[in-house]
């Protein structure tokens, strides 16, 4: 199981949310580029970055950012956040990211998101963030009615590189995974799963690598509150 490590994004900065709350907002750093380097110096594969303000605004914000990392680092990049068209997927491809996140947009417009899945083979992954068992959209600001395994076995058909599965609840709090709907999700659809949302702990993340076939797990704010060490994390989870 991969450990990733998250760097979200709001005005150029590194913050976390609580529960997607962007009123409940804590800045880490005022330099991006920083993290990622250390991230990379601790022995990341892969790091998650989330464009805050491009999932509320609907579009990429924080590109210029991202660019940067792209250029700076050497390992693979996912962005979600914002991205809700083809050409919205083919520019931060070109910027070098390696993985693009679809999240609102494989909820309202199926037939684009079935376009670039199959325009960018193996390098598009879908992002479900959910509550109480339910999708969310437009940067977790909308609950919709749609429940989370319908809706990626929707895209089983289509291969996508992954799904990012994220608790809203746990997210930014500290509080532990949700153990049993990852576990859930994992198992009933063939599509490889990546955890994100409430790790605390070494614990946590031990957890989450014994439930069979999950890829990865996302970790942010355990990793910038100093609960977990990541190059500890990489070494004992990854190489085990």
């Amino acid at each position: 199981m991969l450990v990733i490590p998250a760097i979200d994004l709001r005005n150029s900065k590194v913050v976390r949310l609580q529960q997607g709350v962007f009123n409940k907002e804590t800045i880490y750093h005022r330099d991006p580029l920083d993290v990622a380097r250390a991230w990379v110096n601790a022995g990341a594969k892969r790091i998650h970055i989330v464009d805050l303000d491009g999932s509320v605004q609907g579009k990429g914000v924080n590109i210029s950012v991202i660019k940067a990392i792209c250029n700076l680092v050497d390992v693979d990049i996912e962005v979600g956040g914002g991205i809700r068209s083809e050409g919205d997927a083919a520019r931060l491809i070109d910027l070098g990211v390696t993985f693009i996140i679809l999240g609102t947009m494989v909820v309202e417009d199926r037939k684009g998101a079935k376009r670039v899945i199959e325009r960018f083979p193996g390098r598009v992954a879908i992002g479900i963030d959910a509550t109480d068992g339910k999708v969310a959209i437009h940067g977790w600001q909308d609950i919709t009615d749609i429940d989370v395994i319908s809706l990626a076995k929707d895209y089983e058909g289509l291969s996508p590189a992954f799904i990012v599965y994220t608790d809203i609840k746990r997210d930014g709090m500290l509080t532990g995974p949700n153990i049993e709907a990852t576990s859930l999700l994992a198992r009933e659809v063939n599509i490889p799963v990546v955890a994100s949302g409430g790790v605390s702990s070494i614990e946590d993340l031990i957890a989450l690598n014994n439930i069979p076939g999950l890829m990865g797990a996302i970790t942010g704010k355990a990793l910038y509150e100093g609960r977990v060490d990541l190059k500890e994390a990489i070494s004992g989870i990854e190489q085990r």
